[in-house]
């Protein structure tokens, strides 16, 4: 399916000056800090993108905010049947540029893209991971498991909170909440 990317420079946006320096708890703080903001901030996004993309008929399927080369990227990923044109990514990329810029406080300029998720789509909620059930993922997870963190399998079920995963055909399981993220491996 077509990949489209939409590009959308934030506006009002306030540059934090704060420098680190000191010792190792200090900076684990401050991980721990930045980790809950963004999170906080994605989710924050997703309250006003949920609806949004509902309203035009469309699944918000993933956000990401991210430290890149160029700077912060804040990364939505919709559908719809049919898959999503480039008209479908500036139509969202507008509309909710200009609702983070007037509602969403953010503590650094980024840079805005909507866009397909592709054939390697971003697995997030609970219900992607069982709508693609018998698909073949790629995960990477927090913390590691038998000294690994990450897995490429068969996904084969969700069950309590846990998803299982066929590798090399013996059963894996692995906590939801340890999935740092995961995607669709796309078959060529």
């Amino acid at each position: 399916s077509p990949f489209f990317v939409f590009l959308h420079m934030g506006n009002r946006m306030k540059r934090s000056t704060q420098k680190e320096s000191g010792n190792a708890s200090r900076e684990n703080a401050s991980v721990s800090r930045r980790e809950a903001y963004e999170k906080q901030f994605v989710a924050t996004v997703a309250r006003f993108a949920e609806p949004l993309c509902t309203s035009e008929g469309m699944e918000l399927v993933h956000i990401e905010y991210r430290r890149e080369t160029g700077g912060r990227v804040l990364r939505l990923y919709i559908d719809k049947p049919g898959g999503v044109k480039l008209d479908d990514c500036v139509a969202i990329s507008r509309e909710l540029s200009d609702i983070l810029d007037a509602r969403a406080d953010a503590s650094e300029p980024y840079r805005l893209e909507v866009s397909s998720p592709g054939a390697d789509r971003p697995l997030g909620k609970l219900e992607d991971f069982e709508r693609f059930a018998g698909s073949k993922i790629k995960l990477r997870t927090r913390s590691a498991i038998a000294s690994r963190k990450n897995f490429t399998g068969v996904l084969k079920a969700v069950v309590d909170h846990r998803i299982e995963l066929e590798i090399d055909g013996k059963p894996v399981a692995i906590e939801y909440d340890n999935i740092s993220q995961a995607r669709l491996v796309a078959e060529i």
